[in-house]
C-alpha cells in the first residue's frame, strides 16, 4: 500500500505544481498593483486545504479499488471488475475485455494443435509396435551374440516408444491408474528378464536379491519407472555389476558400479531434458527418462531419490510407502482395487 500511495501522489504532482505557478502570479500581478499578499496568501491556504482534502479523500477510494483490482485472479472475467466512473475506466474495460478474448483465442488454438498432436503421436506409438513386434519374433529363433545385441537395440526402440506414451500420458485427463497390493519381487523378475540378453551380452553381474515386499501400486506403471531405471543402470555400466534389493522398510535400491554422475549434476538430474556430463559423452541421451520416472512416481505416492560418486556407481531409491500421493487432484481417474495376491 506504501508504493501504492508514492504513485497516486507522484501522479497528481503536475496539478499540485500548476497550483502553486497560478498562486505565484497572483501574487506577483497583486505586488505590481501594490495590492496586500495576505489577499492571494489566505485564499491560497484554503485552496491548499481542500486540495489535500480532496486527494485524501479520492486516494482513499483509489486505494480500495487498487486492493480490489489486486485481490482477482487467473479466472478475471469483465463483471468482477470495479464499476467504471470516468472515460479511462470504460476504455481500460475494453481493453481488458479484448485482451481476455484474444487470450481466449489463443488457449483454445492452442489445446486444439497438442490435441492434434497427441492424437498423431498416439497413432505413431501404437503403429510403430507391429515392426517392432515382428522383428522381435524374428530374433527368437536365433541364439547369437548377433541377435542378443539386435534384440537389446529393439528393446531399446521399445522403451523410447513406451516413454513417449508415458509423456503424453501423464498430462492427459484421463490418465486411468489402477492401485492394487501386489508382490513386487514378480514385477522385478519381469522387469529384469527384459534385460536378459543384454546382461548375457555384456557379461555383467546381476545381484537380485527377494524383497518380500508388497506394495499398494499400479503395476504397468512402476513396470515403466523399472525398467528406465534399469536402463540407465546399464547404459552408465560398461563393467561390474547392477544390484537391486530392499533397503529401509518399503524402500527399493537399484545400485550399480558404473561411472556415477558429477556432484554439481545431482540436482538437476530430475529435471526434463537435462542430461548434465554423462548426457554431453552420451550424444543420445534424451535426459527424460529420470524426469518421467519422477513423475510417475509422485502420480503413485511415491518417492525416488539418487546417490552417486563419480567413478563409484549409483544408487536410485524408490520409497513405495505412498506416503505423499497426488490424488486430491481432479485430472486423474483413480480406482483402487485390494485383493490377495495370489489371485491377481
Amino acid at each position: 500500500m506504501k508504493d501504492f500511495w508514492k504513485l497516486y501522489l507522484r501522479a497528481r504532482l503536475p496539478a499540485l505544481g500548476l497550483g502553486i505557478l497560478c498562486c505565484a502570479v497572483f501574487a506577483v500581478t497583486f505586488r505590481l498593483y501594490g495590492l496586500p499578499l495576505g489577499a492571494v496568501g489566505y485564499p491560497a491556504a484554503i485552496c491548499a486545504a481542500a486540495w489535500v482534502l480532496f486527494v485524501l479523500v479520492r486516494g482513499g477510494k483509489a486505494a480500495r479499488k487498487h486492493a480490489a483490482l489486486s485481490a482477482l485472479t487467473a479466472a478475471l472475467t469483465e463483471d468482477m471488475l470495479p464499476e467504471a466512473e470516468t472515460v479511462e475506466d470504460a476504455d481500460y474495460r475494453r481493453i481488458i475485455a479484448l485482451l481476455r478474448e484474444a487470450r481466449q483465442k489463443q488457449a483454445s488454438e492452442a489445446g486444439r494443435k497438442y490435441d492434434d498432436m497427441v492424437a498423431y503421436y498416439t497413432l505413431w506409438a501404437h503403429q510403430i509396435k507391429t515392426p517392432i513386434a515382428a522383428m522381435r519374433l524374428t530374433l527368437q529363433n536365433e541364439d547369437s551374440p548377433l541377435s542378443r545385441r539386435l534384440t537389446a537395440e529393439l528393446g531399446r526402440i521399445e522403451r523410447y516408444v513406451e516413454m513417449v506414451l508415458a509423456y503424453l500420458r501423464l498430462d492427459g485427463e484421463s490418465t486411468d491408474y489402477v492401485l492394487r497390493e501386489y508382490e513386487l519381487d514378480p514385477i522385478l523378475r519381469g522387469a529384469v528378464k527384459k534385460f536378459s540378453g543384454e546382461f548375457i551380452d555384456r557379461r555383467l553381474a546381476l545381484d537380485l536379491r527377494p524383497t518380500g515386499m508388497r506394495v499398494l501400486t499400479d503395476e504397468k506403471w512402476l513396470s515403466f519407472v523399472l525398467e528406465q531405471l534399469l536402463s540407465n543402470a546399464l547404459k552408465y555400466t560398461p563393467a561390474g555389476s547392477i544390484s537391486i534389493y530392499g533397503a529401509a522398510p518399503n524402500t527399493l535400491c537399484i545400485a550399480d558400479t558404473g561411472i556415477g554422475i558429477a556432484p554439481e549434476d545431482l540436482p538437476r538430474v530430475f529435471e526434463p531434458g537435462y542430461t548434465g556430463l554423462n548426457g554431453r559423452t552420451d550424444k543420445h541421451a534424451s535426459g527424460l527418462g529420470l524426469y518421467l520416472c519422477r513423475r510417475v512416481c509422485r502420480n503413485l505416492g511415491h518417492g525416488i531419490s539418487v546417490q552417486s560418486r563419480p567413478g563409484q556407481g549409483t544408487a536410485v531409491l524408490l520409497d513405495l510407502s505412498r506416503k505423499g500421493s497426488s490424488w486430491s487432484k481432479p485430472d486423474k481417474t483413480v480406482r483402487i482395487e485390494r485383493e490377495n495376491v495370489s489371485q491377481i
